[in-house]
């Protein structure tokens, strides 16, 4: 009950950064060039400076094996999300992107941080480094349909691909972090949520709410990506030992997460049906109020 509590706690906390972006778009304070320049800011910047701040721990063996596991386990968690995605909106290519991928980095990271503490934050970064991988190439192959997004070199290019070839490097090698290059990327990968949120924000104030309402696809979307999918990865994860619960209890965490922002930034980069994928991001972030807390219940 009180790990729902948290999570109840930690999305009020995130809507109301949502409304502080709605309110800075509607009196023009930011604008949509400016929600751009915050968007690349948050990929290129903050969200690989978070996943390098978990990897600044000391090597133990014990954390060597967590990682290994909660790399196999984002594997297996990615893999459950990404085929019933694929089943489900095969025709659909922006509610089969939104639907494979949860919003992991912008919500998860900072729940896990909540539910677990900071250093939990080590379990997941394999599976958001994963994650922006499989969003910057498959995610963009689906909305396009140009092959060249599946081009390894690209995979190479990627931040989060980048941070986390660092971060390893960092873990394994056992490289000492000075206390101000810590304390910098603590600070910056604070503003993870906080950014991520505005800019939802700034996105949702160009939207139509009446359309989003009004759609059953993105009801249908919502549905998979709250309900469905958390419950079979819950089932799925029954096969960590008990030994790993604070893997489990991560990834769990970051499967539970709505649609990924991703989806609007790729849309509207590839000039797709941009209304649309705020919508699927906006209604399943809202929606998640009510879920993720019941999930917290469940685990």
């Amino acid at each position: 009950m009180e790990n729902a509590l948290i999570v109840f706690q930690q999305i009020c906390i995130m809507i109301f950064y949502l409304a502080i972006g709605l309110l800075l778009f509607h009196t023009k304070l930011i604008t949509l060039e400016g929600s751009k320049s915050l968007a690349n800011l948050l990929l290129y910047v903050v969200l690989p400076a978070a996943v390098l701040n978990s990897f600044c721990v000391e090597k133990s063996s014990q954390r060597v094996q967590m990682l290994i596991v909660s790399i196999l386990g984002s594997i297996g968690v990615l893999g459950i999300s990404m085929l019933l995605s694929h089943l489900m909106f095969k025709k659909d290519p922006l509610n089969d992107f939104g639907v494979a991928f949860s919003n992991a980095g912008f919500m998860g990271i900072p729940l896990v941080t909540a539910l677990l503490g900071e250093g939990a934050v080590f379990y997941s970064a394999g599976l958001v480094a994963m994650m922006g991988a499989l969003q910057w190439t498959y995610g963009q192959y689906l909305i396009s349909g140009d092959r060249n997004d599946l081009r390894p070199e690209v995979v190479l290019k990627n931040p989060l691909v980048l941070s986390l070839a660092g971060g390893l490097l960092i873990f394994f090698l056992n490289i000492p972090t000075p206390a101000i290059v810590k304390s910098t990327l603590s600070s910056i990968a604070a503003l993870n949520a906080p950014l991520a949120m505005i800019i939802l924000g700034v996105y949702l104030g160009q939207t139509n709410l009446r359309r989003i309402f009004a759609d059953r696809q993105l009801y249908l979307a919502s549905i998979a990506r709250l309900i469905v999918i958390p419950l079979l990865t819950f089932l799925a994860l029954q096969l960590i030992p008990a030994a790993y619960s604070a893997v489990y209890e991560t990834l769990f965490v970051c499967s539970c997460a709505p649609v990924a922002c991703n989806v609007a930034v790729y849309a509207q980069k590839k000039n797709a049906d941009y209304p649309h994928a705020v919508g699927l991001i906006c209604l399943s972030t809202l929606f998640a109020l009510i879920t993720m807390p019941l999930m917290m219940l469940l685990l």
